[in-house]
C-alpha cells in the first residue's frame, strides 16, 4: 500500500469514528431556530447558533473565532488557523441561517428536531446548511484539530448568518473587510452533488433578475354584467401578458434572449428530473433543450404570484388594477442587466388592448460560471475520487449565489469551487427536509484529503 493511500485510509477511520459527534453537532445545531428573519423567530436563536459555531471551531483548531456584524445588521461568523510558512490559503464558507419551516403540518418529523428515518436525519437546516457546518467540522477534526499535528494549509473560515434571506450583508462586507476573505482557493459549500454519492462540483450558477409588473386599465373596478363585454379587463390583460413569455413548447420567448445554450456537463435524465422535482404523471415537461439544457444553459420565467382578487371573496367586477411578480432566472453568457432590458422590454410591447403596463425592477444577479482548469480543481478533483470511489462530474445550479460573483470579482485569481451535502433528495426549502449521513461523510473525507493534498498539488 502506497503512502498516500494509507494516508488515506487513516483519514477515513478518523471520519468514521467522527461520525456520532457530527450528529450530535448537527442536533444541536437543528434545535437552534436560526431564521434570520425577527418577524418569524427572536434573533436570539440566531445568536446563539453564531456562538455555537464559535466554540465548535474554536475546539476544531481555528484561532480568533468571532462574530463580525455585517451591513445589513446581521453576523457572521469569522475564524482562520495558520499553515505551513508558504502554504496556501483556503477559505470555508457555509451559512448558519436557514429557511422558516413552512406548514409544519406538513413536516413528518418536529422541523427543529432532528430525527432519524429510513437511514436519514430530517430537520430544518439538516442539509441547508447546517449538515455543510457539520462537514466542516468533521473534516478539520480529522486532521488534527487544537491537539493534533495542525493543518497543511492555512485555513480561513467564514459563516454567514442571513443568506437565506437575500439581503446581502456578507457580499458589502467584503470590500469592507477583504482580508477576511483573501485566499487561493475558495470553498462554498452551499451546494451538492448531483445525485446520491456521485460526487460532483457544480460550476455554473443562474444569475436572476425580479421585476413586478403592474397592469391598469380602468379608473376603477366596474360590474361584470353591467360592463363586462367591452370593458377592457386588467386581469385578463396580465393573463395575455404573462402567457406571452414561453412559447407553445414552453420555452422562454422573451425577445432578445437567446434561448439555444446547450450544457456540455453531466447529463440530466428526464425520469430523474420528473421524481427529483415531483412532477405528476401524464404531466409534460417543458421546452425542447435536454433538461440540464434548460436547467443550466438557458434563461427560464416563472411567475411567482399575482396579486388579484381570491376565489373565496371576489365579486362579480371588472378589474381595473393588477400585479405580478415575475423571476428570470440567467445562465453564464448572459448578462443580467441586458436581461433585464429585454424583458421589461417584452412585458411592456405584449400589452393588449392599450393597456398601461408598469415594470418595476426588484431584485438582481449575475450569473457566475468557475475557472475549473487550476490546481485546486485537481487536487479537488482527485479527493473526491478517493473518498467516493467515483469520478467527479460538474453540474450546474438554476439558483443563484450572489456571493461567489463578489468573490470572483475581489479576489479574480482565486479558484472557487462549490461543494456540499445537498444532494436532490434533501428537498432543501421545502417541508421534511434531510441530509443523508453518508453524504456528510464522505464529503467531510473529501475535503480532509483537499486540504491535505492541495498544497503539494501546486
Amino acid at each position: 500500500m502506497s503512502a498516500e493511500s494509507a494516508e488515506t485510509a487513516a483519514l477515513r477511520e478518523k471520519v468514521r469514528a467522527l461520525m456520532p459527534r457530527a450528529k450530535e453537532d448537527l442536533t444541536a445545531l437543528v434545535a437552534m431556530r436560526s431564521v434570520a428573519d425577527p418577524r418569524q423567530f427572536p434573533p436570539e436563536e440566531c445568536a446563539r447558533t453564531a456562538d455555537f459555531l464559535v466554540r465548535s471551531f474554536t475546539e476544531a483548531g481555528l484561532r480568533d473565532m468571532r462574530r463580525v456584524t455585517t451591513p445589513d445588521g446581521t453576523d457572521a461568523v469569522v475564524g482562520h488557523a495558520p499553515g505551513p510558512e508558504g502554504a496556501p490559503t483556503v477559505l470555508l464558507y457555509c451559512h448558519y441561517d436557514v429557511q422558516p419551516p413552512l406548514d409544519d403540518a406538513a413536516w413528518r418529523t418536529p422541523p427543529f428536531e432532528l430525527t432519524e428515518r429510513d437511514g436519514r436525519w430530517y430537520g430544518r437546516g439538516a442539509a441547508d446548511c447546517k449538515g455543510n457546518i457539520a462537514m466542516h467540522l468533521t473534516a478539520l477534526r480529522a486532521l488534527g484539530g487544537p491537539e493534533g499535528r495542525g493543518f497543511p494549509v492555512n485555513i480561513k473560515f467564514v459563516a454567514e448568518g442571513s443568506e437565506e434571506q437575500g439581503t446581502g450583508g456578507l457580499e458589502q462586507l467584503v470590500p469592507l473587510q477583504p482580508e477576511l476573505f483573501a485566499a487561493d482557493t475558495l470553498l462554498v459549500c452551499d451546494t451538492g452533488n448531483f445525485a446520491l454519492g456521485l460526487p460532483t462540483a457544480t460550476t455554473s450558477l443562474r444569475g436572476l433578475t425580479n421585476v413586478v409588473v403592474t397592469v391598469s386599465t380602468l379608473k376603477g373596478e366596474m360590474h361584470s354584467g353591467m360592463f363586462g363585454g367591452p370593458a377592457p379587463d386588467a386581469l385578463a390583460a396580465l393573463v395575455r401578458i404573462l402567457d406571452g413569455l414561453r412559447d407553445e413548447h414552453g420555452n422562454t420567448a422573451v425577445e432578445g434572449l437567446a434561448g439555444d445554450g446547450v450544457w456540455d456537463g453531466v447529463a440530466y435524465p428526464a425520469e430523474q428530473f420528473r421524481t427529483d422535482a415531483g412532477v405528476l404523471d401524464g404531466v409534460s415537461l417543458v421546452g425542447t433543450g435536454s433538461v440540464a439544457d434548460e436547467l443550466w444553459a438557458r434563461p427560464a420565467v416563472t411567475v411567482l404570484g399575482i396579486d388579484c382578487p381570491p376565489v373565496v371573496g371576489s365579486s362579480a367586477a371588472i378589474q381595473a388594477k393588477v400585479r405580478a411578480r415575475v423571476s428570470l432566472r440567467v445562465p453564464p453568457g448572459i448578462d443580467t442587466d441586458d436581461a433585464l432590458r429585454a424583458l421589461t422590454g417584452h412585458l411592456t410591447a405584449s400589452a393588449p388592448w392599450g393597456a398601461r403596463v408598469e415594470v418595476e425592477p426588484e431584485s438582481g444577479g449575475q450569473p457566475f460560471s468557475a475557472r475549473t482548469d487550476g490546481p485546486a480543481y485537481k487536487a479537488l478533483g482527485a479527493a473526491l475520487r478517493e473518498a467516493y470511489g467515483k469520478d467527479m462530474v460538474q453540474s450546474g445550479q438554476g439558483g443563484s449565489i450572489p456571493l461567489c460573483n463578489v468573490l470572483a470579482a475581489h479576489f479574480p485569481e482565486a479558484e472557487i469551487a462549490l461543494i456540499g451535502v445537498e444532494e436532490p433528495g434533501c428537498l432543501i426549502h421545502a417541508p421534511n427536509e434531510s441530509v443523508d449521513p453518508s453524504e456528510i461523510e464522505h464529503m467531510a473525507l473529501a475535503e480532509a484529503l483537499f486540504l491535505s493534498s492541495y498544497a503539494a498539488s501546486r
